[in-house]
């Protein structure tokens, strides 16, 4: 399928891709902590018929350098731009930070009909990197709404790697350990997903290395269930943090980080996961592959 492209550079950069002729669906894709404009996930999705919007969300002219007091008014705007391609169904698909946002969103804007989360979290954490004013401490959070930060989880400083000094590290353990030591803030730092209109895909690793996205995915899901609330969750054991879909390139190692799992597995997620998203995001059932 052709794909027709338009790059934007305000308010923020990004590139707009649709099918010829338009969609009456559309998607918002969001990264996580890499930063970068996801434009081939965003193609992938323009040739199953949806118009997608890629937009890089930090780092980019006017952007916090870091994941650091990022309005959320910001993906409110981007939902925007999609309505105003004519899309009457809109979705967002955001992987790990990306994810939290794409949740934080839903709860906050009504138009959002579906959230694709990708190794997703259930609480709102700390800033990933400096804000601003180019300061990583003292930690703050991630995101704010109507110029007021949102309840956070900071990170407990006393965790030590397991790794001999210069190997990529895992950093799940960091973050059971500070859920841990910080539970007493769970409640004001849950996403409260319950609330939100939209319908939820959520797709998870059980042997995620960045986070425990898997436990966080069941979390999610029980709330929603609790509240009568639409969720479907996919989840792989022996799948990590970047599934991948059918199409899509292999990523190459981090040398800071580990992401668990393996190109195999993570692909074999991705390819379960990958007709139910294209289906939900259409608004059109599908089953499951192989039933």
């Amino acid at each position: 399928m052709d794909v027709q492209e338009r790059e934007l550079d305000t308010p923020w950069e990004g590139v707009l891709a649709s099918p010829p002729g338009g969609s009456d669906c559309a998607v918002l894709v969001l990264a996580g902590s890499s930063g970068r404009v996801e434009r081939e996930r965003a193609r992938l999705l323009v040739g199953q018929g949806l118009t997608a919007l890629a937009m890089r969300w930090f780092g980019g002219p006017g952007q916090p350098p870091g994941i650091c007091g990022i309005p959320l008014e910001t993906f409110v705007a981007a939902v925007g731009v999609l309505r105003s391609t004519g899309a009457s169904r809109i979705g967002i698909l955001g992987v790990s930070k990306g994810a939290e946002a794409a949740l934080l969103t839903a709860v906050r804007d009504p138009r959002v009909d579906l959230v694709v989360a990708l190794s997703p979290t259930d609480s709102v954490w700390c800033n990933v990197g400096p804000g601003h004013d180019g300061r990583s401490h003292p930690y703050r959070s991630s995101w704010t709404w109507r110029g007021e930060p949102l309840p956070f989880l900071p990170m407990d400083e006393s965790w030590r790697p397991g790794t001999p000094a210069g190997e990529p590290v895992a950093l799940t353990g960091w973050y059971e350990r500070s859920r841990r030591t910080f539970g007493h803030l769970l409640p004001e730092a849950a996403i409260p997903v319950e609330h939100a209109r939209a319908d939820m895909l959520l797709v998870a690793g059980g042997d995620d290395a960045m986070w425990p996205s898997a436990p966080a995915a069941e979390r999610l899901a029980a709330r929603r269930r609790a509240a009568g609330a639409n969720v479907t969750l996919i989840s792989r054991a022996d799948a990590g943090h970047r599934p991948r879909f059918p199409g899509e390139s292999a990523l190459p190692p981090s040398p800071e980080h580990l992401h668990g799992g393996t190109p195999e597995a993570d692909a074999l997620l991705g390819a379960e996961a990958w007709p139910l998203i294209v289906s939900a995001l259409r608004g059109t059932p599908a089953a499951r592959p192989g039933g």
